[in-house]
């Protein structure tokens, strides 16, 4: 027999096609993530609970506050069937640090995104969560969030990838402070002639749970009312094992305290915030405000034979009746998870030290590689100067001496359907009078004004934020507010102290390794910096995150690329101008 012998250019050929059908059977093989639906159920409705030992309403969601924890991954989708059974109330949640890349009416902010949820309907919320990390979830629609009507969002890696750093066990803890007034009376008092502030909270919850003494409450409080002995109001106990390393994902959804968080005896790591890489650093006690989210590393590397105690204490409000601090259980297995911590409970830092809590606000980086860099210079910067006024009788909070009202059509619709003359057309101050007005004394006149109007920003432009925070009405006082944006997320550029200086200040820009954040706070008499890109169509909330003070008007609004939003669904629609929008 001849031997056959393949021409050399041939056999290349083949070993090629061997080689390339090889690789797509290796394809096959591979495990390849994909996104999930993720699909909740909730009741919403009003129970008595006992979170501080003291009986009251609350709103609970399935039952329990905090709410159920939200579970997903990278590129998950998560819909969310919520059941108002509020009776008498109506209602809508906020997905916060959630982007909603084309999903703007399911943001969830009444009066923005959509109409409110009416007692006895349900409402489906259907978004992608499109980025890994710490995540929460609130009412967002009166003073709701404040009556227990919140919890938290969990978005881990797709399978196969992990984090840039290394621990065990993953934990989450949301901080909370509680109020014995129901919102109604809260929001009556903000909101009357004869102006009543809503005053300190009660206590100090972590994770909803928290304990008033019930002997010593003043006025005195009945056996039925406040009893310390009831089971709800055990401290929270986080049991932990000796020799491991755990992820603490902590929260805060105050109604108003700045917070400070620590556990005896350990150090705790920042390595993220509102979603993003921190570059690591160290703290004995984080300092954390409404809105924000950290994940901090924790080693359970001290004495295994006793507990520890976790606590937490307001900073930042000088008070005669402050709230005792928040106390829980940090539990060493095998120790029993209510045994108490031998030692008396480590006091935070002075509610005065701006410079410590300024200094953190400095220390948070972006993680290198994983730094985002932000444009180079932007195309329109605002000043937000924050106020407190008298209008027409009544204490409000303002921005550049304006307070904030909601139109009856939320903006979506207004603006997606042509409603224009359903909310002012005059734009918005974009700054306040830089050369005369004294950020460091209380005005002689304290006069503001009310508007609906809103800031109308070109689409994929890049906008400069300067919050500059100055004396309330009160002499000698000046808050610290948290601003929260909706639907974006901004590089946090500067910190400052007095008055911004519109030539020298943004020469000391951190435009190296800024940190991308979705609420940041301003701390008192200073200025805080950001930058976004005005890049995800949709109409966005930017507001204090304090809930009394985005009650009486400190909020903002955002538009942009409204005519690249797609078509509305209906369930968003019903109310002011758009009831006959709704389908039945």
């Amino acid at each position: 027999m001849r031997d056959y012998q393949l021409p050399l250019s041939k056999c290349i050929a083949m070993m090629k096609l061997l080689a390339f059908c090889l690789f797509i059977i290796s394809l096959i093989n591979i495990p390849i993530a994909e996104a999930r639906i993720r699909h909740y159920k909730w009741e919403i409705k009003y129970e008595y609970r006992s979170p501080d030992c003291y009986k009251k309403l609350v709103i609970t969601i399935n039952g329990r506050t905090p709410g159920p924890t939200i579970f997903a991954q990278q590129n998950d989708t998560v819909i969310v069937e919520v059941k108002n059974n509020l009776l008498t109330e109506n209602t809508a949640i906020h997905w916060h640090g959630i982007r909603q890349i084309g999903t703007p009416w399911f943001d969830g902010t009444e009066g923005v995104t959509q109409c409110p949820v009416l007692p006895g309907d349900t409402f489906v919320y259907k978004f992608v969560v499109d980025r890994p990390g710490t995540y929460l979830y609130h009412a967002h629609y009166g003073m709701q969030r404040e009556a227990g009507l919140y919890g938290s969002i969990r978005v881990a890696l797709p399978d196969g990838k992990s984090e840039p750093f290394a621990y065990d066990y993953d934990r989450s803890i949301i901080l909370n402070d509680w109020y014995h007034k129901s919102t109604y009376e809260q929001a009556a008092g903000l909101s009357s002639i004869d102006f009543q502030w809503v005053g300190d909270p009660q206590s100090l919850l972590i994770h909803g749970k928290g304990r008033l003494n019930c002997s010593t409450a003043k006025p005195p409080l009945k056996a039925d009312v406040c009893n310390n002995t009831n089971p709800e109001c055990s401290l929270y106990s986080m049991t932990v094992v000796p020799g491991k390393t755990y992820r603490l994902r902590i929260s805060s959804l105050t109604a108003l305290s700045a917070l400070s968080f620590q556990i005896e005896g350990h150090n705790m790591t920042v390595v993220e915030a509102d979603g993003h890489y921190v570059e690591p650093f160290v703290v004995k006690n984080l300092f954390i405000y409404s809105g924000e989210t950290y994940s901090v590393l924790v080693k359970t590397d001290q004495y295994p034979s006793r507990n520890y105690w976790a606590t937490t204490n307001v900073v930042s409000r000088n008070s005669t009746t402050p709230p005792p601090p928040g106390l829980a259980i940090f539990n060493y297995y095998p120790n029993h998870p209510r045994r108490s911590p031998p030692t008396i409970p480590p006091s935070g830092p002075l509610w005065n030290d701006v410079d410590s809590r300024f200094n953190q606000s400095l220390a948070i980086k972006a993680r290198k590689g994983h730094i985002h860099s932000p444009p180079a210079t932007s195309d329109r910067v605002i000043v937000l100067l924050n106020t407190q006024n008298e209008v027409n009788g009544t204490r409000r909070w303002s921005v550049n001496d304006v307070s904030f009202n909601l139109p009856h059509t939320p903006y979506l619709i207004a603006l997606k359907e042509n409603l224009l003359h359903t909310f002012s057309q005059t734009p918005p101050p974009e700054g306040y009078d830089f050369a005369n007005y004294n950020i460091s004394v209380k005005q002689e006149d304290s006069n503001g004004t009310t508007s609906d109007a809103i800031y109308r920003l070109q689409f994929n432009s890049t906008v400069d934020i300067i919050l500059q925070n100055a004396n309330s009405m009160v002499a000698n006082v000046s808050e610290t507010h948290p601003w929260h944006l909706h639907g974006h997320d901004f590089w946090v550029l500067g910190y400052g102290r007095g008055k911004f200086d519109r030539i020298n200040d943004p020469k000391k820009y951190n435009l190296v390794d800024p940190i991308m954040k979705n609420t940041v706070p301003v701390h008192p008499y200073g200025w805080t910096a950001l930058r976004f890109k005005a890049d995800n169509p949709g109409v966005w909330a930017f507001h204090c995150h304090i809930e009394s003070h985005f009650f009486m008007g400190m909020r903002v609004t955002f538009e942009e690329g409204i005519e690249r939003v797609g078509k509305l669904p209906s369930s968003i629609m019903g109310c002011g101008e758009t009831k006959h929008f709704r389908k039945p």
